[in-house]
């Protein structure tokens, strides 16, 4: 909270400069998680403000909507590879599967896939000369682009923990 109010102040900003919130739900630790969406649930209900979630795995995949037939995005967690698939239209119809690097390589290597440029050093370099590998930059203007598309959640916003 105290770097949310330094940014607020550090850019002549309050609270009714604002009319939406956006929440990271992860992946990442438990305590780190329930403490960003307890901040963000309490400044939206004080405030008035609409809530929304997204992760990780939806955001990096925002710029390659309608491009591909499906989408993989790969995330490097705690020493395991995780992998979220999304149809061209970014809906949710997949789960988040652990997978092993070898099923990455084997399975994945012709399918379109991401990864945030800010987790580039946590895959081997096996992963990152795969055919079809986007390295992106995550860009926080494309959170208002994916909730004006509705693939942000807006009801109950859960945090998305792995193991």
């Amino acid at each position: 909270m105290k770097q949310i109010l330094d940014f607020f102040n550090e850019n002549k900003l309050n609270f009714g400069d604002i009319s939406k919130v956006f929440v990271n739900q992860g992946p990442g630790n438990f305590s780190s998680l329930r403490g960003s969406l307890a901040i963000a649930k309490g400044i939206s209900l004080s405030k008035n403000l609409d809530l929304f979630g997204y992760n990780t795995f939806i955001w990096s995949c925002a710029e390659h909507i309608k491009t591909k037939d499906l989408i993989c995005s790969l995330i490097k967690f705690r020493e395991k590879y995780y992998i979220k698939k999304f149809d061209t239209d970014l809906k949710n119809t997949f789960k988040v599967e652990e997978i092993s690097e070898n099923e990455i390589i084997r399975k994945y290597d012709r399918m379109q896939k991401v990864i945030p440029k800010k987790l580039v050093e946590c895959f081997s370099d096996k992963i990152l000369k795969l055919n079809n590998l986007s390295i992106v930059e995550l860009d926080h203007n494309v959170l208002e682009f994916l909730q004006i598309k509705g693939l942000l959640d807006n009801g109950l916003i859960r945090p998305l923990y792995l193991n």
